[in-house]
């Protein structure tokens, strides 16, 4: 069932996954995105000129701003937060506000919505912690001690998803959660380590991985996710549920990673190890069982189709 006709609310929705989104939806139904702007993807599109487009400026942390934008809507999809390790070691607090007040704005004020069909929470991977193998949705979430600034995020996450899930529960508004695993690919901003070396490499600059380099990601390109999304919304199973979205065939470690991207974009990039004291995550890779059965949901892109495309796309951005 696509999707036609429709008001969808994406809040975040000018950054990197919700501008992609917003690009598949936009041309059969009315795309509304509250963002503050901080993180402008969708500036780097056409998208804002397109006639089905509203761009709120806002934070999702102003509640009036936030029931305002969920007027008349028939689907959400909640991005808005703050992401990227190194924004979070420097903005805790703030991390923890847009997660938890943002979260409690929007399903606050999707309750008044009538007839809405669904309301998407965007979680993280980082609630499984810094061990992450084959992780399916139900084992039990490992974060790390209380002051360890690296696991904010994550910790505000989790606690987002819970309420997601109870306001389903209690008041019967039909929420479900999406884990997304290391999402790359053409109009990324921010700090994914795919985007940061394809820049460093289509400059021939010399590209940092932390340590030895042997931290174990498994990368998701972004037409995947948007799929997934676009499922989730589509199916009334995904009601009530979480679900992990990932691409577990495109793990590789960020030594791999680096010299793979070297090799397909024709850099001269030296690779160079940074020591690195803070907390990582040594591996992470999903399992996507359950959405394969209740969605249907397969990634289709493969690391190196989705790292050549994503080369290509800043190689033309960059001029």
């Amino acid at each position: 069932m696509a999707i036609r006709g429709a008001t969808i609310l994406i809040t975040g929705g000018a950054g990197f996954i919700g501008s992609a989104l917003a690009a598949r939806l936009v041309d059969e139904n009315r795309v509304r995105i509250l963002d503050n702007l901080k993180r402008d993807a969708i500036g780097k599109t056409s998208l804002l000129s397109h006639p089905n487009v509203e761009l709120i400026k806002a934070d999702v942390r102003d509640e009036e701003a936030v029931n305002e934008a969920v007027e008349g809507a028939d689907y959400i999809v909640h991005m808005a937060s703050l992401a990227g390790v190194d924004t979070v070691l420097r903005s805790p607090v703030e991390t923890m506000e847009v997660a938890l007040l943002g979260t409690m704005n929007v399903l606050r004020a999707a309750r008044a919505v009538p007839g809405l069909r669904r309301l998407i929470d965007f979680s993280t991977s980082e609630v499984f912690g810094s061990y992450a193998f084959r992780v399916q949705e139900a084992d039990v979430t490992s974060l790390g001690a209380v002051g360890e600034a690296r696991w904010t995020y994550a910790v505000s996450k989790l606690a987002t998803e819970h309420l997601a899930n109870n306001y389903y529960k209690q008041y019967d508004l039909p929420t479900c959660s999406i884990r997304p695993f290391n999402i790359y690919g053409p109009g990324q901003v921010g700090e994914g380590a795919i985007h940061n070396f394809v820049v460093r490499a289509l400059k021939n600059e010399p590209i940092h991985i932390h340590n030895e380099g042997d931290q174990i990601r498994a990368w998701c390109f972004i037409d995947d996710i948007v799929d997934a999304v676009l499922l989730t919304l589509e199916n009334e199973r995904a009601i009530g549920e979480a679900f992990n979205i990932g691409n577990a065939r495109s793990a590789i470690t960020i030594y791999q990673l680096a010299r793979l991207i070297v090799r397909l974009s024709e850099s001269k990039s030296p690779i160079e190890f940074i020591e690195w004291n803070f907390p990582d995550v040594e591996l992470r890779i999903p399992d996507i069982r359950k959405a394969e059965r209740l969605l249907g949901f397969r990634a289709k892109i493969e690391l190196e189709d989705g790292l050549l495309r994503t080369i290509a796309w800043y190689r033309e951005a960059q001029g």
